[in-house]
């Protein structure tokens, strides 16, 4: 944050928003495919938070830390390493659910989102654009992917959706 200063706060914002908003479908949800599903959106917007207050380590932990031998690096890597299967584990174990929400999104939407983040990346990277720049490209690029994720996730409609999903489930399970 130190670099990029005020420009990423409302990503930050959007994020937390977006958590906050996940987590409200995990308490509302009905199915355990459907919890499990928003659980893994909770942590998923906790990875990205982390990723983007990277800098919270270096302002608040000392760089000679060692908790058991290892440094806080190693741990840090470690419990996210963690998260991240976890992520992955709940995703796998609600695969109908995550299939059912990802075919409810417009195609154009995903085009547009891959967009952006071929545009975040060029400008963290300064490709195409000079690098004074490219920095602001870029947060303003990931503020427009996490506004994105924010417009979605709050206008989805959980009780209407999973009502959807459920009778959808049950005539395919009654054809077969």
């Amino acid at each position: 944050m130190a670099t990029d200063g005020i420009i990423e706060i409302p990503g930050l914002i959007l994020i937390i928003v977006c958590l906050l908003r996940s987590a409200q479908y995990v308490v509302q949800s009905q199915s355990k495919q459907s919890r499990y599903f928003w659980l893994a959106s909770v942590l998923v917007f906790f990875a990205v938070l982390r990723r983007e207050l990277n800098y919270l380590p270096e302002l608040l932990i000392s760089s000679d830390f060692s908790l058991l031998g290892h440094s806080y690096d190693w741990w840090e890597d470690g419990v996210l390493t963690v998260v991240y299967l976890v992520i992955v584990g709940l995703l796998v174990y609600s695969w109908r659910y995550l299939k059912a929400v990802l075919k409810d999104v417009d195609v154009a939407l995903y085009v547009f989102v891959v967009i952006l983040a071929i545009i975040q990346y060029m400008g963290e990277n300064a490709i195409v654009f000079p690098y004074a720049v490219g920095g602001i490209i870029e947060e303003l690029a990931e503020t427009a992917i996490y506004g994105i994720a924010l417009f979605y996730v709050w206008k989805f409609k959980l009780a209407d959706f999973e009502t959807q999903t459920a009778e959808n489930l049950d005539l395919k399970t009654a054809r077969q």
